[in-house]
């Protein structure tokens, strides 16, 4: 029997913000199947943060699993033999631009692939959020919002913060009005997008009031769909 394919993208929140509370993370932990799932930590969108990696632990160290992490800014171990032997992972927030072209300088985006297509978990939040999907909405350049090309393993756009950072909804806006995409999912802080098979969405609520959407444009108005509700609290 095929394992399902799971993408949890998180807009906002998590052991980064709230470390030891652990209630997207449980839900996440519980989608492996496993009764002692090993999930390991990427942090290279933060250049490795040693105090991000703190929240990992103390949140992940409460839960049922076994948290490891990867390092890519120390001795980088064997990822194939990491990744394949973990039933979930967890990208952390940051710098979109640079996770990706570090992860691609050591094939990391071709290993994360594979283990998708086996049935490993993916999910992160923000940076490890956007990255899953064809696009997404970026701050990885001080400037503006950007719209860059990710690992495509969900065909579309993803816009994490959509309810925390008060420039994401007119980006959004101005990307649909110049049809540089046609639709975009975006996701709240406190709020997940959980997409199983690639063709099943559901927002999975962590924080009251927040929601994940399919926004689109209709006679030049902006159309915020929510997806069905999971609700954590």
């Amino acid at each position: 029997m095929a394992k399902s394919r799971n993408i949890i993208a998180i807009g906002g929140g998590g052991f980064g913000v709230s470390p030891g509370q652990g209630i997207i993370e449980e839900y996440i932990l519980k989608q492996t199947k496993k009764k002692n799932p090993k999930i390991c930590f990427i942090p290279t969108a933060t250049g490795d943060n040693e105090a991000y990696k703190v929240n990992f632990y103390s949140t992940f160290t409460n839960l049922n699993c076994q948290p490891s992490h990867l390092d890519f800014f120390k001795r980088t171990p064997d990822l194939n033999r990491l990744i394949f032997d973990q039933d979930a992972i967890f990208v952390g927030g940051g710098n979109t631009k640079s996770m990706l072209a570090v992860w691609k300088e050591w094939g990391l985006d071709k290993i994360l692939r594979k283990a998708y297509q086996k049935g490993v978990v993916m999910s992160g939040v923000s940076a490890g959020a956007i990255c899953w999907f064809k696009n997404g909405v970026t701050d990885s350049w001080s400037s503006s919002l950007k719209l860059m090309p990710c690992l495509n393993f969900i065909k579309g756009t993803f816009c994490p913060h959509y309810d925390e950072e008060p420039e994401r909804k007119p980006t959004v806006r101005k990307f649909l009005m110049n049809e540089k995409v046609k639709n975009v999912y975006a996701a709240d802080g406190g709020a997940a997008l959980h997409v199983k098979n690639e063709q099943n969405f559901t927002a999975v609520v962590f924080k009251k009031d927040k929601s994940s959407y399919l926004v689109t444009l209709e006679d030049k108005n902006i159309v915020e769909k929510s997806f069905k509700k999971k609700i954590l609290i």
